[in-house]
């Protein structure tokens, strides 16, 4: 019987109550401080810091410099990967919306961070990133159109979409390093309200891997959760093409492909 040794810093994160209820803590209120999260419960400085490092070690929080403060963000997409191997065998065709994390409306604006490891080039995944065939294979079929330099426009779009999925401008563009753009939602009236966000992917080599950080801010508080609960899905998808070269075919994943068409 095969095991998964990549998944095991993620079971057992989760095992322990303290560290659920961290990711509870950060579920309420992301990107919270090391100070802060001391408050949530009764439990030392020190028994905070331990448990942090087990939940960053799996994956589960990531952690980034504001200033002289730390901030610790709930990473949703390990849950995602351990959902699209396991749960989705058994469950109904949409339970993927389940995974959703992070649904609570947060005060001032509001700020998403997800991070996965994937066993690839930066070249490769950076060229996964802005290539709009690869792009369709794990981003529910959407295609991103830009000449990709500084100032210029992109657009997303879907064949079986009236109008856009997405545009925005390419704030910066490193490659293969980092590429940061504004992002307006075009789908529905809903995430059209939210107006301009901000989306920063950051590419980073570790050994013969990569670790792939995106950032979603400057989010209203008023955001649907629909504006950005898909990066766990779409990352997921990411990881599966390049590793395997295959297309995730978990019910979310496909939850925006062209179906099957009825005869006439």
């Amino acid at each position: 019987m095969a095991h998964d040794v990549e998944m095991d810093p993620v079971f057992r994160a989760l095992a322990d109550p303290t560290r659920r209820a961290l990711l509870d803590a950060l579920f309420r209120e992301d990107g919270q401080s090391l100070s802060a999260l001391e408050q949530q419960g009764a439990m030392t400085r020190f028994g905070v810091m331990k448990h942090l490092k087990v939940l960053e070690e799996a994956g589960l929080v990531v952690s980034r410099r504001r200033g002289r403060e730390k901030l610790h963000f709930l990473n949703a997409v390990p849950i995602r990967l351990v959902h699209d191997r396991w749960v989705s065998k058994f469950a109904e065709p949409w339970v993927a919306s389940l995974s959703e994390l992070k649904r609570e409306i947060e005060e001032n604006k509001m700020e998403k961070m997800f991070e996965i490891y994937i066993k690839t080039t930066p070249e490769r995944l950076w060229e996964a990133i802005t290539s709009s065939e690869l792009r369709r294979r794990y981003n529910f079929g959407v295609s991103v159109e830009s000449d990709w330099t500084p100032g210029s426009r992109y657009e997303l779009a879907h064949p079986g979409a009236p109008a856009g999925i997405a545009e925005g401008e390419n704030l910066e563009v490193d490659p293969p390093r980092r590429l940061v753009q504004s992002y307006r939602a075009l789908w529905s009236d809903d995430v059209q309200q939210a107006g301009t966000s901000r989306v920063t992917w950051e590419i980073e080599p570790v050994e013969d891997s990569c670790r792939l950080t995106v950032t979603h801010d400057q989010l209203p508080e008023s955001a649907p959760a629909t504006l950005y609960g898909g990066w766990p899905m779409i990352l997921s998808g990411l990881k599966t093409l390049l590793e395997t070269g295959e297309t995730l075919t978990t019910p979310g994943s496909l939850l925006y492909q062209p179906g099957p068409q009825p005869a006439a």
